[in-house]
């Protein structure tokens, strides 16, 4: 069988080897062809059929690989039993081996037990029982008798142990005669099963043999098919190819033209793209000057809509809200936490976003200010504001925010880098020099701060003494404090060392949030009295600067013993700053400011006597995104507020017709200037003299 099986293999190796060969010389031709050619043939029914036939071929040398490998499948397998037969041989030899030793040995002990058996029935018996009756003469013959008799014991007893051992021996015999007949047994079962194993594993081998005959011969069969049908489809071919040549010759003629196209291409390209250039410049030129002349035009009235916006807000006597963002400091923690929730519009500085839960709120104020805006850029939005204080008006300045957010630094500063509180003052005395030649001005200053619902003066002998809030016995209905140390102030000398001394007395200590924490509500009170040498009008202005105490959350800052106190009543002050909020927005009857020693004291500058501008400070930590959501919400409904026209407190002095006039400020008539005044006077004795009506046309225009 194996010699059947090398000849086909054989025969199908010289089949394949001669296959190759023709296959071979096939692709010689194609490539001769393929070099007389200048250019790629296009495709044709014999090229398709050619490429059909060499996939037909390669599938038929993959069959034939198919079963080459399951022939090697086959030998591999026979091997495989060859080896399990060898073993199970080996292992009836090792049985047959260890079968024979131990018949051996039971052999050998079976003769030494038989001889021990015939040695000892061939031994003379030792013993002899002999009665006499023996006179006993002497002493020595019955020792002797006693020695006899001993000796006589020891041998009967000698005998019985060799009765023993032999009935032992005989049983030992049985049992290795039962065991060799097992073992006997044994070997003809292994005998048995050796001889069906090596049966079963003849007919294998003999079933594996025909198998593999059988596909031998299927595969020899189908491959002598397919080459036959190769042989023909490449006779085919050939007659085929010789009836390309004519179509290749148009093929060349139609390259050779097409080549010609291509090598002039690139000019006429060339060119396109020049025209195509020069057009699209100019329609971006184009484009661009329309989007400039546009961009200006937004600006403008983005401009023209602020001024209108504020002015509306002036008549109106809203309160102004602009927001500060300070930067992010290593104190906001690392940087998963310490992402920016807050982002500017680009075009509208009056907006900002806020990032906060994975949504986005967007915020209008009337001036937000990023992080990078310095002390000046804020300054330069609020002076106009600080300034009207002069000619009479009562202003309020206040900083709200979340404890940490910079409201300290906003209204204070640092002595290299001041706040609006000394740049307010100092704004304050260069007006006074400006206008010194027709005016008389007088500024002092008061520093109180609110802490634990007390009201104290930072500037007094006795800080920790509690003073109250009343209201002014002249009948105005303005609201001072009895005893508050008040300062006259004339130089930045003086300014440093007031705000010095109230920087000492105030209450601040150290948080979890803030390591230098505002503990109380602070308020630095600025009264500027002028008086026109001119005319006698006399006016009063005051302007209010408050750093609010920060808000916080007690579990976030730590406080504990009288940290919480503070905590609880500076969070119940701002409390009561947002009911009288509120009250103000829905236009209640009865506004609580009685019920929070900062509300009271604020009361003036809620009350739509004064001009108000509320400081809102806000973190832009992510951590920190829900405090800064409440501070600005708190900050819109704050802007909403209408407080009404605002009055401006100036007087004449007394003449000898005992004449007074006020003036206060109302919203205009159609027509009017907005700054236009009109002017009270009391009742007198005749009608208003010459001198009194050039003063009312002076107080018009300084209005």
């Amino acid at each position: 069988g194996g010699t059947d099986v090398e000849k086909h293999r054989d025969l199908l190796a010289a089949e394949n080897e001669r296959l190759r060969r023709e296959v071979k010389a096939c692709e010689g031709e194609l490539r001769a062809l393929r070099q007389r050619q200048p250019g790629p043939c296009l495709p044709c029914e014999h090229g398709q059929e050619n490429g059909r036939l060499q996939e037909r071929l390669a599938q038929l040398q993959r069959e034939l690989e198919e079963a080459r490998a399951r022939l090697g499948e086959l030998d591999l397998e026979v091997q495989q039993k060859t080896h399990r037969l060898a073993e199970v041989e080996l292992r009836l030899k090792d049985s047959l081996a260890e079968k024979a030793q131990e018949e051996e040995r039971l052999s050998r002990r079976l003769r030494d037990s038989q001889e021990t058996i015939a040695s000892l029935k061939a031994q003379p018996p030792q013993v002899k029982y002999i009665i006499k009756t023996v006179e006993v003469e002497s002493a020595k013959a019955k020792q002797a008798l006693c020695e006899s008799q001993s000796r006589n014991q020891y041998l009967q007893e000698q005998v019985g142990m060799q009765r023993q051992v032999l009935k032992e021996m005989e049983q030992q015999l049985q049992s290795a005669q039962r065991t060799a007949a097992q073992l006997r047994a044994q070997i003809g079962l292994y005998e048995a099963e050796l001889e069906r194993a090596h049966g079963q594993m003849l007919e294998e081998m003999q079933a594996m043999e025909d198998e593999k005959n059988r596909a031998i011969e299927e595969a020899f069969s189908r491959a002598q098919v397919e080459m036959k049908a190769v042989h023909e489809n490449l006779a085919g071919v050939r007659t085929n190819l010789l009836t390309l040549q004519p179509a290749l010759r148009t093929l060349t003629n139609d390259y050779n033209s097409l080549k010609r196209q291509v090598r002039d291409f690139p000019l006429l390209l060339q060119e396109t793209l020049r025209s195509a250039r020069s057009e699209i410049g100019q329609a971006i030129e184009e484009v661009n000057s329309a989007n400039r002349e546009l961009l200006r035009k937004y600006r403008r009235e983005l401009q023209l809509r602020k001024k209108c916006h504020n002015e509306l807000v002036r008549l109106k006597g809203n309160i102004r809200v602009f927001g500060r963002v300070r930067p992010l400091t290593k104190e906001d923690g690392a940087a998963a936490e310490a992402g920016s929730a807050v982002t500017f519009d680009p075009d509208d500085d009056a907006v900002l976003h806020l990032s906060h839960k994975g949504k986005q709120v967007s915020f209008e104020l009337d001036k937000v200010f990023p992080p990078k805006a310095t002390q000046e850029d804020v300054f330069r939005e609020v002076q106009a504001l600080v300034t009207s204080c002069i000619d009479g008006y009562n202003v309020c300045i206040f900083a709200y925010g979340q404890t940490g957010a910079g409201k300290t630094y906003t209204m204070e500063g640092t002595a290299a880098n001041p706040g609006i509180n000394q740049r307010a003052l100092q704004l304050l005395f260069a007006e006074v020099r400006g206008k010194a030649a027709d005016w008389d001005y007088a500024i002092s200053v008061s520093v109180a701060e609110i802490y634990n619902e007390a009201l104290r003066d930072l500037l007094g002998k006795e800080p920790q003494e509690k003073l109250e809030i009343k209201l002014c016995p002249d009948g105005s209905g303005q609201l001072y404090v009895p005893g508050l140390t008040e300062f006259r102030v004339q130089s930045v000398e003086d300014i440093n060392k007031v705000f010095e001394l109230g920087r000492v007395n105030r209450a601040t200590e150290c948080t979890n949030l803030n390591e230098r924490s505002s503990r109380s509500h602070a308020l630095l009170m600025v009264t500027v009295r002028g008086l026109d040498r001119s005319t006698g009008l006399r006016t009063a202005g005051k302007l209010n600067l408050v750093d609010l105490a920060g808000s916080e959350r007690v579990g976030r800052s730590g406080a504990e013993g009288s940290r919480l106190r503070e905590a609880q009543y500076i969070n119940k002050s701002l409390s009561a700053l947002g009911d009288v909020i509120y009250a103000l927005r829905s236009r209640q009857g009865h506004v609580p400011f009685r019920n929070s020693k900062l509300t009271y004291l604020l009361q003036d500058s809620l009350s739509g006597d004064s001009k108000t501008l509320m400081m809102v400070q806000v973190s832009p930590a992510d951590k920190n995104s829900s405090e800064t959501l409440c501070s600005l919400k708190f900050a819109e409904r704050v802007r909403s507020v209408e407080l009404g026209p605002v009055c401006r407190r100036a007087e004449l002095g007394s003449w000898p017709s005992q004449e007074q006039l006020e003036v206060t400020e109302r919203p205009p008539p159609h027509g009017d200037s907005p700054g236009a005044a009109r002017g009270h006077a009391a009742p007198g004795p005749g009608p208003p003299s010459a001198r009194t009506a050039s003063i009312r046309r002076k107080l018009q225009t300084a209005g």
